[in-house]
């Protein structure tokens, strides 16, 4: 597509967003009315469910999706200019969905036609909700030393096992999980990707208390569970290169986290100026706060100008594969940094999340702060991320192979 045709496509997405966007969700986001897909699904407004369902049926929950699958069949520049007018004009996500960010792209490599037309089409609609099921209490980091067992059981796989850290399994409809299938392999080697759902007997989930007070997380028990061989995606006993094929997508997403959570009551700069204060010259008045927040704001900036390059490498398909690997842990490590500035900065109203006295913005800041603590943990933890990138990014030899 040439540059004319592009900008032809800007101006149709810009009107069509103009259109169909109501100006309810123009507005900053608000995590309680984030549109989570799934058969409990429930609309925070009738505006909310009419943005929608105006981006479902425009394929624009999963814009670069085949419009087979529910999506929109997008290139990936008029992705991103869809994603640059949504930015410009302040429309909130039209769908939330681990099936989206993580399972689909997954199953657009590994999924059989008949997976791929039964289950990317219900999550482009809205109408399944999806959690993962990967760490177990006893496989966390070393993932491949996962116990959960499915027996093959001729027309069916009988599951045994639990996951652990499964997000919010007890409001999902179906879990994509790890399952080991064979004892007589290498550990990576005898691990299978299934797809269960949720109210089959012998699935239940119990949520885990975090010290943010909430409860984002469940282990998930799997209790002679009866799974179809129509479930298995990929080969039998080839589920670690779809795990690892969904990981890539999952760790993009933790990069890029922030950009879809709940804004603060005030950004970073405003906040220290309400907290702290300026002095006579005008700036902030906490001179190492200010050139800690000064050294966060250039890395910040710095990862976004790593997106975009990694993005145009992308549209020329000249990735150097080093760089995304090098996204999920700056993105998260960044995202924990300015969590300690932001509690810097209010000193003693930083200190309690719930307070009456305390403004709700600012309660709901330190509660982001304690729920931000499972970002550099999720999806790999930051000292695994640092030694897949001393590896596989720098050459640097693994402690395996030192004598």
């Amino acid at each position: 597509m040439n540059n004319e045709e592009l900008n032809q496509f800007r101006a149709e997405t810009t009107a069509w967003l103009e259109a169909n966007c109501p100006p309810s969700q123009r507005q900053p986001i608000v995590r309680e009315e984030q549109i989570w897909g799934g058969r409990r699904r429930v609309f925070p407004s009738a505006e909310a469910q009419q943005w929608f369902e105006a981006c479902r049926d425009k394929g624009y929950t999963a814009p670069e999706w085949p419009s087979e699958y529910g999506g929109a069949g997008l290139s990936p520049a008029q992705a991103k200019v869809l994603q640059q007018e949504m930015a410009k004009m302040g429309c909130r996500p039209p769908l939330y969905c681990q099936g989206l960010w993580m399972l689909g792209p997954a199953l657009l490599v590994y999924g059989n036609e008949e997976q791929k037309r039964e289950h990317l089409t219900a999550i482009c609609r809205g109408e399944i909700r999806w959690a993962q099921g990967y760490s177990e209490p006893s496989a966390g980091s070393d993932l491949a030393n996962l116990k959960t067992k499915a027996e093959d059981c001729g027309d069916h796989f009988l599951v045994n096992g639990t996951k652990i850290w499964t997000t919010k399994a007890d409001e999902a409809d179906w879990i994509f999980c790890l399952v080991r299938t064979s004892d007589s392999t290498p550990k990576q080697a005898g691990i299978s990707f299934l797809l269960i759902d949720m109210a089959t007997e012998g699935v239940s989930t119990s949520p885990i208390p975090l010290i943010s007070g909430e409860s984002e997380f469940c282990q998930t028990f799997f209790d002679n569970v009866k799974v179809p061989k129509a479930n298995l995606v990929g080969e039998l006993n080839g589920g670690w290169a779809v795990a690892k094929e969904l990981l890539k997508h999952e760790r993009k997403m933790m990069a890029a986290f922030d950009g879809m959570l709940e804004k603060p009551a005030m950004e970073l700069l405003e906040l220290a100026h309400y907290a702290v204060g300026l002095d006579e010259s005008g700036a902030l008045a906490d001179s190492e706060l200010r050139s800690d927040m000064a050294r966060h704001l250039m890395r910040e900036k710095a990862m976004g100008q790593l997106g975009e390059r990694i993005y145009w490498q992308g549209k020329a398909k000249q990735v150097d594969p080093r760089l995304p690997l090098l996204m999920k842990h700056l993105g998260t490590s960044e995202a924990q940094a300015k969590d300690e500035l932001i509690l810097r900065a209010l000193g003693d109203e930083g200190l309690s999340m719930d307070d009456p006295a305390i403004s709700e913005g600012l309660r709901k800041m330190v509660k982001q702060w304690a729920f931000n603590k499972a970002l550099t943990i999720a999806g790999g933890t930051s000292e695994v991320q640092l030694n897949i990138i001393a590896k596989r990014a720098l050459g640097m030899p693994s402690v395996e192979s030192k004598s």
